[in-house]
């Protein structure tokens, strides 16, 4: 072929395919999406702050902190956190979320919609703005680390499969911008996830200590700041040990999955983007120093089906069966 080239001068095209582009890390739509987030934070004045990355649905943390106040009048003042959550996941309470988003809005909160095609949005929130005394009293916060570090809370919606490592990847890497390579001042990162148990039932919560990707022998053992302490008094089981990340077809698969649970990897569930993540995390915080190597590390999942059980996968109803709607 190099031959054929010279002696008909013609050029040879080599192209990529989109999944070798993906492993390379060759990531178009996550790395605008990471530019735009870096670029906002920037132009707020946020970017020497404490920044604390969380991914879950984005109404969790919005909720957490703001539902009470945003709803007192409505839901009564004595209404906890778990209570409101059961009532705004219902459908005729469309109009009661949204009253929550508008006092979200005017108390420190920022929406990112994506515009870079990962249909991954965000919300920012000023720790600074918030109304300390309208805050939950169910949070356990310190008033005064607000007060004096100003931490920045970044919620991002759920990656899926190998989609978590680019976006995780490229949105910690430094920001390149006015000729100079600026790092986020990254604090800690929360995966608040869903997950099928195989050690326990539908609705118990999982604290991972390792994530394993399925058909390789990529594992990745971490530190996880939570622990069943910290949950010890909510009366849910709770499991810790390793997670497998699985492509999808391991779901339906009883046999592989009965392996997983008997082998020596001592595993008590599967998802699918743990791995990825870590993959993200431990190579800007250990190889590159993107981050700060302490990095703290917060991982929960709750059990949205056990695919052992029959009458305990995803197919057979809602989670709200056995065990009141996350938060």
């Amino acid at each position: 072929m190099a031959m054929e080239e010279v002696q008909s001068q013609r050029d040879r095209k080599i192209t990529f395919s989109s999944t070798l582009r993906e492993r390379i890390g060759h990531h178009i739509h996550g790395a605008q999406w990471a530019t735009d987030i870096k670029s906002f934070v920037l132009e707020n004045n946020l970017w020497e702050r404490p920044l604390h990355i969380i991914s879950a649905n984005l109404h969790s943390v919005m909720n957490c902190l703001f539902a009470p106040s945003a709803l007192k009048h409505t839901l009564g003042e004595d209404k906890k956190i778990e209570d409101i959550a059961r009532e705004l996941s219902l459908p005729e309470n469309a109009h009661l979320n949204q009253k929550v988003r508008e006092f979200a809005l005017q108390n420190g909160m920022f929406y990112l919609a994506d515009r870079a095609g990962t249909n991954i949005h965000v919300q920012i929130f000023d720790t600074a703005m918030f109304p300390l005394p309208l805050l939950s009293p169910e949070l356990p916060i310190n008033h005064n680390i607000i007060e004096q570090e100003k931490p920045v809370l970044l919620v991002m919606d759920y990656a899926f499969g190998e989609q978590a490592f680019e976006i995780m990847d490229e949105l910690l890497k430094p920001y390149q911008t006015g000729g100079q390579s600026q790092k986020l001042n990254v604090k800690s990162i929360s995966v608040m996830g869903k997950a099928g148990i195989l050690v326990g039932h539908k609705g118990d919560l999982m604290l991972p200590t390792a994530h394993i990707f399925e058909g390789t022998a990529d594992n990745y053992p971490f530190v996880n700041e939570l622990t069943s302490e910290d949950f010890q008094d909510d009366g849910i089981p709770i499991y810790e040990g390793a997670l497998v990340t699985v492509m999808g077809t391991s779901l339906q698969n009883s046999d592989i999955l009965a392996y997983f649970k008997s082998s020596s990897w001592n595993v008590i569930g599967l998802e699918m983007e743990g791995a990825h993540l870590q993959k993200a995390i431990q190579a800007a915080s250990m190889i590159r120093k993107s981050i700060d190597d302490k990095v703290k590390l917060r991982y929960a999942y709750y059990a949205s089906d056990n695919p052992l059980l029959s009458g305990s996968t995803l197919a057979s109803g809602g989670l709200e069966q056995v065990l009141s709607p996350p938060i």
